[in-house]
């Protein structure tokens, strides 16, 4: 598989400059197209970064969330029990946590997941419920997942009603809250323009 400059900055996090300097050195040949511009492969990429070890070793990837900082005692409890899942699975396994909203785009820990699932570096996926990976948009995910080969392995279909009522209503306020700071902003940016005017 061939890749341009940009997609292997966004797959490896390796710049144009390392690129460069490596076709310099001699480590790396990359293909041209007809117009010149160098293409890279992928194979020769992740065995210059040992990633072909690393993807041996790292096959399962447990993911926990909670919402809040308050549920930090839930989300060590939830990580023991996709340990003792694994374990009883006899899988080698690393383990992604984080606390965020089950609604944030821009969650570090499903970016990082996500990554590894890109790369080849996770064969399966385990979380808890559907709702930890994701509130809304699960589905998408799940697609995305199985797309790359990953097996996506749910322990429970739903959660305990409880601890799914708190979680959704930090949710609502986290949908909340974002939509007021945005309707605020284009509030503010119309008086801006108007004063100018």
């Amino acid at each position: 598989m061939l890749l341009n400059i940009s997609k292997v900055k966004e797959d490896y996090n390796i710049s144009r400059i390392t690129l460069l300097r490596w076709e310099k050195e001699g480590i790396i040949t990359p293909y041209r197209t007809p117009k010149g511009r160098r293409r890279y492969k992928k194979e020769e990429l992740e065995e210059i970064m040992g990633l072909k070890e690393q993807i041996k070793s790292k096959k399962v990837i447990l993911y926990g969330r909670v919402s809040t900082i308050k549920q930090e005692e839930y989300l060590k409890n939830q990580i023991n029990r996709l340990e003792k899942y694994a374990q009883s699975k006899g899988y080698e396994y690393i383990v992604i946590s984080e606390i965020a909203s089950g609604v944030n785009e821009h969650r570090r820990g499903l970016r990082t997941l996500l990554t590894k699932i890109k790369t080849g570096e996770a064969e399966k996926v385990i979380i808890e419920y559907p709702d930890r990976l994701a509130r809304f948009g699960y589905e998408y995910l799940k697609n995305f997942i199985n797309a790359f080969g990953v097996e996506l392995i749910v322990m429970k279909e739903e959660e305990e009603t409880e601890d799914l009522n708190k979680e959704l209503a930090e949710d609502l306020i986290a949908i909340v809250t974002s939509f007021a700071g945005r309707l605020y902003g284009k509030r503010v940016g119309r008086r801006s323009v108007k004063s100018k005017e």
